[in-house]
């Protein structure tokens, strides 16, 4: 038994080195791949406005789903955003999103989402999802409309694709976006990489 046992932890042990290692080399490569230390990135300034359209109308379409929480709406709005730069080279809202151990971190999540609370734009509370506690938010007005139908676009698909999956499933499914592997953590996420995505991640064939 006891042999058994130090055969599994082994075993575990030697999966988490592969793993890391694989990971290690995938990073590499996509780095050598699609890098260009030739190509300046412009510094972008942050789209308030179009940022808070953003939640608002991502509430609006999904807030009620008991499933979706902080982690799915920062999540949602990384890939809106990304998916955005793919088809047509610039970010709908040019947030600033960062690599962490519990997701995606916009930069500007908490300051927006306490200002639109503040002013009775948005309404917080924590609710019972299974056995843990989500941060859910509900916009208690009627978002504004302004995007372009290209925009409109690529954010009900975006909406339409993820909307329906809880916290641990769209980070599992995020973590595996190249331009998040080839992030550290506690890193911004460069979204040039947006190009080294395949047919699962990619937009360009939707």
């Amino acid at each position: 038994m006891k042999n058994r046992k130090k055969s599994t932890l082994i075993l575990r042990l030697n999966l988490k080195l592969l793993f890391k290692c694989s990971h290690t080399i995938l990073k590499a490569y996509l780095i050598q791949k699609y890098f260009h230390p030739t190509i300046t990135v412009i510094s972008m300034r942050f789209k308030r406005e179009k940022y808070i359209d953003l939640i608002l109308y991502i509430l609006s379409k999904a807030s009620t789903k008991p499933s979706f929480g902080k982690t799915m709406l920062c999540s949602l709005l990384y890939f809106i955003d990304f998916n955005h730069y793919e088809l047509y080279g610039e970010l709908l809202t040019n947030e600033t999103y960062i690599k962490s151990k519990r997701g995606i971190k916009p930069l500007h999540f908490r300051e927006i989402t306490h200002e639109l609370i503040s002013k009775n734009h948005l309404f917080f509370r924590k609710e019972p999802y299974y056995n843990r506690v989500i941060y859910k938010y509900y916009p208690t007005i009627i978002p504004n409309i302004k995007f372009t139908p290209q925009e409109l676009e690529i954010i009900n698909y975006s909406i339409t694709k993820l909307a329906n999956n809880n916290a641990s499933s769209i980070t599992r499914y995020a973590i595996k976006d190249p331009p998040i592997i080839i992030a550290d953590f506690g890193e911004k996420i460069d979204f040039r990489y947006v190009f080294s995505r395949n047919n699962e991640y990619s937009i360009l064939n939707k």
